[in-house]
């Protein structure tokens, strides 16, 4: 397959091919050639061209929404707090407007709602959008009937509160479902939520990274025209590093991972507390499966070869890789998450928690680790080598190859 369809899909939605593999999108355009019933690739290309229904369906059969209900809890701690202040300040002039995009199958705004609805916050002092391309999983959305693999951690109290058990899975209760609308849209349409007035609070999490550098700063000033002045942006861990660049300012909440405006203009946070489719209502009412998971697996031995150092004089780093050299998997995995916690998204920290993944044999989670480790330092060798072997064990010998030959441009010791 050339690179045709990789070609359109970011001029749709603005993929970085390489950010999901080759291999994923061949699949796809394989699944759309047996579905329509051409004759072969090319016969397909000139439907694609002329149908703008089947490009929609291309890109949902690309997009793999990774998802759960509460994933970063640490975030929606922070949402409560955030949310209280502002809707003090509002003093009920307003709905306290949310934004969250994308949404995929639901797990995120439904666990806004009902952090905000356990909190104690009334029904009718805040209202939720949200936004996501594929109108497919937005139906499942709306179903809002979801199976195991949406509930993970320890802390599942709020399935009992919320959710009633029925033979196909756990259906979400209305008074939650009631306060998300469903919306049809491509963050890179002109004129995106044009009517709309700008949003309090706006999560677009784990999304950037699948854009090349100029999208990811298209899409960081669509999210900041959405937001208000005074607004606050929750972004995924490996993006901090794009947001600081345009201007954003991290609040020093812990794991939280969340943004305003660089003015100081904006009220600061209580110190005590460190193609194009149109924005469309979804009017239908399915759980999008993820991964199965459980409590990660611990290795049987550590890796045959030393891990490397981490070097640079950094005491934590080092003594990540000596836990990890030891083969105590679980104790440097939570040095890393210490050490997230304390210096916001690393590089360095990023590719550790790869390599502990990688040893205890998840290597989907491996392979995010190394794609954020890469986001934020994009000529780390180590990890451009890492992926590259886990692109070519799944067969995706052509992105393989791209990151072989990046790794081969030459990199610094102090890129290393």
């Amino acid at each position: 397959m050339n690179d045709r369809f990789e070609q359109l899909l970011h001029g749709l939605i603005g993929l970085d091919a390489e950010s999901v593999g080759q291999v994923v999108i061949e699949r796809a355009v394989r699944q759309r050639v047996a579905a329509l019933g051409c004759a072969d690739e090319d016969a397909y290309w000139l439907q694609l061209k002329a149908s703008a229904t089947e490009q929609q369906a291309l890109v949902e059969a690309v997009v793999v929404p990774e998802t759960w209900f509460f994933r970063y809890p640490e975030s929606f701690v922070a949402l409560v707090r955030l949310a209280r202040e502002r809707i003090g300040q509002i003093m009920g002039v307003r709905p306290l407007r949310i934004l969250s995009l994308p949404c995929s199958s639901g797990e995120e705004p439904y666990s806004i709602a009902m952090a905000l609805l356990d909190a104690g916050l009334p029904s009718e002092s805040f209202r939720i959008d949200a936004m996501d391309i594929s109108e497919l999983i937005l139906v499942r959305a709306q179903r809002a009937l979801y199976g195991r693999n949406s509930f993970r951690g320890d802390d599942l109290s709020f399935r009992d509160r919320h959710f009633v058990e029925t033979p196909e899975g756990f259906q979400l209760k209305d008074e939650v479902c009631r306060k998300v609308r469903l919306l049809a849209g491509n963050l890179l349409a002109p004129g995106l939520l044009a009517g709309e007035a700008p949003y309090d609070l706006v999560f677009c999490r784990n999304l950037l990274i699948y854009f090349d550098r100029p999208t990811q700063h298209a899409v960081a000033a669509v999210l900041q025209r959405l937001m208000r002045e005074d607004g606050a942006l929750f972004i995924g861990p490996a993006e901090a590093s794009l947001f600081s660049q345009v201007g954003m300012r991290a609040l020093n909440i812990p794991l939280a991972f969340v943004f305003r405006r660089g003015t100081d203009t904006a009220p600061r946070l209580a110190a005590s507390q460190g193609t194009g489719l149109a924005a469309t209502p979804v009017r239908a009412r399915a759980a999008l499966p993820v991964p199965p998971v459980g409590k990660p697996p611990v290795p049987r031995a550590p890796p045959a070869t030393p891990l490397p150092r981490a070097g640079a004089g950094d005491a934590a780093l080092d003594e990540i890789a000596g836990l990890a050299n030891a083969g105590r998997s679980d104790e440097a995995r939570a040095a890393c998450e210490r050490y997230l916690a304390a210096h916001g998204p690393t590089a360095q920290a990023f590719y550790w928690l790869g390599l502990l993944s990688d040893v205890a044999g998840r290597s989907s989670e491996a392979q995010d680790y190394y794609r954020k480790t890469l986001y934020l330092a994009p000529k780390h060798a180590e990890a451009l080598a890492h992926l590259s072997a886990l692109l070519a064990a799944r067969g995706d010998l052509a992105g393989a190859k791209r990151l072989q030959q990046r790794a081969g441009r030459g990199v610094s010791r102090d890129d290393r």
